[in-house]
C-alpha cells in the first residue's frame, strides 16, 4: 500500500515539475516578440520635439499652410458654418438612436 502511494506521490511531482517547465518556456518565448517596436516605428521623443508647419482643413481635409490655416480659423468665427435643418437632426438622432438599440436587442425587428 506505501509502495503505490508514492508512486503516484512521484508522479503527481513530476507531472507538476514537467507543467511548471512546459509553462515557463511557452512564457520566455513570446516575450522577446513583444518586447521591441517596430523598427520603422518613429521614437515618441522625436515627436514631440517636432514643429508642425502644414495642417488639415476642418471643413474638407486638404492640406493647408500655417497662414491659411489661421486664416480659415479666422472665417469660421466670424462667419461658422451654417446648422443643420432641425427635421435632419432629428432623423440623425432617431438613427443613431436606433443603431444603439439594435446592440442590446439585436433580436428587434423595428
Amino acid at each position: 500500500m506505501g509502495r503505490v502511494k508514492a508512486i503516484k506521490t512521484i508522479k503527481l511531482l513530476s507531472l507538476i515539475v514537467i507543467s511548471a517547465i512546459l509553462f515557463a518556456l511557452s512564457s520566455y518565448w513570446g516575450s522577446s516578440v513583444i518586447a521591441l517596436p517596430p523598427p520603422e516605428d518613429t521614437p515618441e521623443e522625436i515627436l514631440r520635439t517636432q514643429i508642425i508647419i502644414e495642417a488639415r482643413s476642418p471643413i474638407d481635409g486638404k492640406f493647408l499652410t500655417a497662414a491659411e490655416y489661421i486664416q480659415l480659423q479666422a472665417q469660421l468665427q466670424e462667419a461658422p458654418p451654417p446648422k443643420l435643418d432641425p427635421k435632419i437632426r432629428e432623423q440623425i438622432y432617431l438613427l443613431r438612436l436606433r443603431k444603439t438599440l439594435f446592440q442590446f436587442f439585436p433580436f428587434l425587428n423595428f
